[in-house]
């Protein structure tokens, strides 16, 4: 509908004919003429398609229905009027098409060449579409345009990539763009790669044995199209007596030497042919397996036994260090002499007058008669005996003295020694080696 109205301003201004022309090649020619003393005229289609809303001089609103994209332009409505003439006014009429669109894969044979492998079309649109793909596969794409003869435009995408046998089947989508469009349209496309046959040998488990019954190989291919024909055979030639084939499959009732070959299995589809094969070792005596679900119950109660352990030992070392009373000072010798941090090291005065430093003297009435004593004055055998036992249970000892004229006590007090961890009593003052 194009809206075309003259208000009346002046009673004075006489409108006489209205006229809706379009511009076409740089000329105007006329679409629609009333005049009030005849009736509507319609030179460029009087089919009806073309029509006023209201025959009338100061309503010259014009109707097309049904649109061709033919009718896209720019339409001059002007009034004749008296005594100022021609008034008009200038509309564009713009016409959008909403496009035809579709998408589909095309069958393509798997290799190493890029090539389309999916196509999709936005047809008779205007404006143009927009055309791109959503995909996880590796490739590109690219679009052209076509405008047709009524002026529409056809918008071709296609998707290109290197095919493979793991893209066949595998899911793609265009997505088309348009103003006619309310949201973007998705077009879901399943790739058809045509590959030969993908061959694998199952059923071997490297423990047939002699007079083991029901062993069976089968076959397992894949490929597009689906394989049509499965065929068995060895490297000498015939299948051994005791192997049936069906289909697929290569069944052996009964294992025996002859069965200790190579099998070769051969699949053929419309696109090629693959063969696998398989070499059976038939063994005297079956060979023992161990029982995974014995392993498995293994390694459990293994687990459990660890964790129990590390938990007891755990607790052992909580409750040992709990019991533990607090340390004052530490009385091992070394810190003793040097000090501890709990006391100032005491000085060390070696006394010539030490009980255990006194020159050792025979015990009279002993020794040999006549004998003198040594040098050094040691005694007897027997005293020397009781000697070394007392030296055993005391052990050599290092006085630890205060400076003199303090009036320190010669020899140990009571308050001198210290019970240990262990149960122990040693001396505070005295260093043991």
């Amino acid at each position: 509908m194009l809206q075309c109205l003259f208000p009346a301003t002046s009673p004075d201004i006489k409108v006489s004919q209205v006229t809706w022309m379009k511009e076409m090649g740089g000329k105007k020619q006329n679409v629609a003429v009333y005049l009030p003393d005849h009736k509507p005229n319609f030179p460029l289609d009087n089919s009806g398609r073309i029509r006023f809303l209201n025959v009338s001089l100061q309503d010259a609103t014009l109707i097309i229905q049904p649109l061709r994209m033919s009718d896209e332009g720019t339409y001059v409505c002007e009034f004749a009027t008296y005594p100022h003439g021609n008034e008009d006014g200038v509309t564009t009429l713009s016409i959008l098409a909403r496009p035809t669109n579709t998408a589909e894969s095309r069958k393509v044979v798997a290799g190493n060449t890029t090539i389309p492998v999916a196509v999709c079309t936005s047809a008779n649109g205007k404006p143009p579409a927009q055309i791109k793909w959503l995909s996880t596969l590796p490739g590109n794409f690219n679009a052209s345009e076509v405008t047709n003869g009524d002026g529409t435009i056809t918008v071709t995408s296609q998707f290109n990539m290197v095919p493979t046998a793991a893209a066949d089947q595998q899911q793609i989508t265009c997505v088309i763009s348009q103003r006619t469009l309310a949201a973007p349209e998705n077009i879901p496309v399943v790739l058809s790669v045509l590959y030969p046959p993908q061959v694998t040998i199952d059923g071997y488990d490297d423990n047939w044995y002699v007079s083991r019954s029901e062993a069976v190989l089968r076959c397992a291919a894949k490929g597009n199209p689906k394989p049509t024909h499965y065929s068995w055979s060895t490297p000498s030639g015939p299948l051994p007596p005791t192997v049936q084939v069906q289909g697929d499959r290569l069944m052996v009732q009964s294992v025996d030497v002859a069965v200790n070959t190579t099998f070769i299995c051969q699949v053929t589809n419309s696109v090629g042919t693959t063969r696998v094969e398989q070499t059976v070792l038939v063994r005297e005596h079956p060979m023992r397996l161990q029982s995974s679900a014995g392993a498995v119950a293994g390694g459990l109660v293994g687990g459990i036994l660890a964790l129990a352990l590390l938990g007891a030992l755990v607790f052992f070392l909580l409750r040992r260090r709990r019991a533990r009373p607090p340390l004052k000072g530490v009385y091992d010798p070394t810190t003793r002499v040097f000090g501890n941090g709990a006391a100032p090291p005491p000085n060390l005065i070696y006394r010539p007058d030490s009980e255990l430093d006194r020159p050792l003297k025979a015990t009279p009435g002993e020794g040999a008669p006549g004998e003198r004593p040594g040098p050094y004055s040691y005694p007897g055998q027997r005293h020397e005996e009781e000697e070394e036992e007392r030296l055993d249970e005391v052990g050599p000892m290092l006085r630890l003295s205060a400076h003199p004229g303090h009036g320190a006590p010669s020899g140990y007090e009571e308050d001198d020694m210290e019970s240990q961890h262990d149960g122990s009593i040693i001396s505070k003052t005295a260093v043991y080696v």
